[in-house]
Formats: C-alpha cells, structure tokens, sequence
C-alpha cells in the first residue's frame, strides 16, 4: 500500500515534538491521508494514536529510521528534528519537509553543522512553527503556526464551577525552561500569601533544586510540583492563570492550549508568544528577565476576576480563528502541493473521518 505521508522523529521520548507529530497525523488521517508515524516514546505514542487510523513504528535512532524509511512506499515524507532530517534525507525515496522546531541552525559543533549543509540542498520544503523561528534558521522556510483542538464553553470540563486560584505552568524542569527566573516571578507576586497556589506540571533534571528554590523563597507551602500529567485539559479548565514567562520560546503549545480553554496566559514578550497571546488585544505579555515587573502584571490579573474572564474569552475566540486544527493542516497541505507539484489528495479509497 502506498502511504500519503510518513511522520519521521527520532527519538524516544514524548515531548512536545512528538505532542505536535501525534496531532499533526491524526488530523490528517481524519481528512483521509494515509499516514504512518516512525518515531517517539512507545509507551505514549500508541495511545495518542488510538482510535485513528495512522500506523506507527520505533524509531528511536537515525539507522532505525532510515532502515523502516527504505521498506515504506510513501509520497511525501516529513521529518521533525535533524536526526530526523538526516534519515529523510538519506534514505527516503519521497519528497522530504522539515519543519524547525528550534529557534536555531542545525548543528552546534563543526560536525554538526557539516550534517546541516548537507540536508538543507536536499529539502523539498521548510516549515518553521513561528516567524520567531524561521528568523533563526538557515534557509527559506514558510511559517505555520501549530493548531490545538478548539474546546467550546458548554463541553469544557470546568464549565458551571468557578476556577480554582492556581496558577498552572506547565513545562520540562530543564535549564532552558528558566523555571527558576519563574519560580522568583511567583515569589515577587506575593499570591503564595493570598490564597494561590503555583502548580507545575512536568518533569526533569531540575526538579529536586527548584523544589529547593521554592523552599528558599518562601513559596514552598504554595507550590505544588505535578510532574508528569496525562490531564492537562482538566488542569487548564481549572486553573485560574496559565503562567509561561520564558521570552524565546520558538512556540509555546501548551499556552495555546491554554487560550483554547479560555484561560488567562501570562507569558514572556518575545518569542511565539508574540505571536499567539500576541494576537489578542488584552494581551498580559512580561518582560522575561524582570522579576518583580512580571511578579506585579501576575498579581493584578490574579486580583481582578472581571478582567480575567474577559481576557480568557479573548483568548479563546483568537485561538479558535487562527490556531486551530484545521487552519493549521491546510498551512501544512499548502507546503505538501508545492513540494509535490500537486495537492496531496486522499487515494479513492479513502474515506475521511
């Protein structure tokens, strides 16, 4: 059977990647493509995929990958990340797209930077998930902004119940998440003494030291750490504030997950954040490396209800018309045609989902 699109990311982990990767292909298979995933945690990516029609396979190493490349008949395939690019690129007997997940070139070593020359010259196509993104990267690349699935008010979870006074952050605790520069933000807010808690979702190398942080600033009875969680959309239609004051982040899903649930974001100014929180008028958009500046615009959007509620609306209606699902395949089906010549229909036999 010839495939519409293979899905390659080496790796095998589950992050926010292969997050895209999973949502990407079922989005596709439900528009009728044939689509086959190589690559990712084989403990989490199977069950993203369930219930759809889209046929996944380890891939853990740039080898694994390029050995399933060469025994699949596909059109098009698409790689996430370099190791991912270089399978593609070497073994693959489709059209390959790259989308840059990273705001930076391919490569930090002399090595690195070879594999980088010879990829690019052998890319149909480049999507970069931000102009923040495609700003930092070597080549010509055409931005499409990820898309989450858009939750209506009358199915969100929280929906009839007020939300909690948490503010929810929601990230790896590795160093280049600044967690710590967030943890300090917290304090400056001076919530952890009115009533609010800060819950963190996610896990890492940092987790015991920014535990420790949060004991030396004081904040530690108001500081949950989650770590890894399989019920963010029940977190985020419960929380009050999502708080991602990071300012290079190349995109932020999870902030615009949140905005999907018509949660308030505090994020950092700079980076996709621009882009997506950006894009609302009420936008609470912090200076990233101002501590106590990002403390206060927390603290007044945590004492003001009435602004929250209609802040979230925003967030919300932006998300639904410009980073949806939909809105983000058709950006993807736009690069596929040009880098095939044509659009890249479903076979006959195919019916959409």
């Amino acid at each position: 059977m010839t495939l519409d699109v293979v899905h390659v990311v080496c790796t095998d982990a589950f992050a926010g990647v292969e997050r895209y990767v999973t949502t990407l292909a079922r989005t596709q298979d439900a528009r009728g493509l044939r689509v086959h995933v190589l690559g990712g945690s084989a403990d989490r990516m199977p069950a993203e995929l369930a219930g759809s029609g889209v046929r996944w396979a380890a891939a853990p190493t740039p080898l694994r990958a390029a050995a399933a490349l060469r025994r699949l008949d596909t059109r098009l395939v698409h790689a996430h990340m370099t190791a991912a690019e270089l399978a593609a690129v070497t073994a693959a007997r489709a059209p390959v797209v790259a989308t840059r997940h990273f705001a930076d070139r391919r490569g930090s070593s002399v090595v690195g930077r070879a594999v980088g020359r010879y990829i690019s010259p052998r890319l149909a196509a480049q999507v970069a998930i931000s102009a923040f993104v495609a700003g930092r990267v070597e080549g010509a690349s055409t931005v499409v902004h990820p898309g989450v699935p858009t939750v209506p008010r009358a199915t969100e979870s929280g929906v009839g119940t007020p939300r909690r006074p948490v503010v929810l952050m929601a990230q790896r605790l590795e160093a280049e998440k600044r967690t710590d520069v967030a943890l300090r933000m917290w304090a400056a807010s001076g919530l952890a003494d009115a009533g609010w808690e800060l819950h963190l979702a996610g896990t890492g190398a940092l987790a015991a030291e920014l535990e420790a942080l949060a004991a030396e600033l004081g904040v530690a009875h108001a500081t949950r750490f989650l770590g890894a969680r399989s019920d963010m959309d029940a977190l985020l239609s419960s929380a009050s504030i999502f708080f991602a004051p990071r300012g290079d982040e190349p995109y932020g899903l999870s902030v615009v997950e949140a905005m999907a649930h018509g949660t308030p974001v505090v994020a950092g100014r700079g980076g996709g954040h621009s882009e997506t929180v950006g894009a609302a008028d009420g936008a609470v958009l912090v200076p990233p490396d101002d501590v106590a500046a990002a403390g206060a615009a927390l603290a007044a959007l945590a004492r003001d209800p009435e602004r929250r509620a209609a802040y979230g609306e925003e967030l919300r209606a932006v998300q639904a018309h410009r980073f949806d699902l939909d809105t983000h395949a058709d950006g993807i089906a736009a690069v596929y045609a040009a880098a095939l010549g044509a659009p890249l229909a479903p076979a006959a036999d195919v019916v959409p989902r």
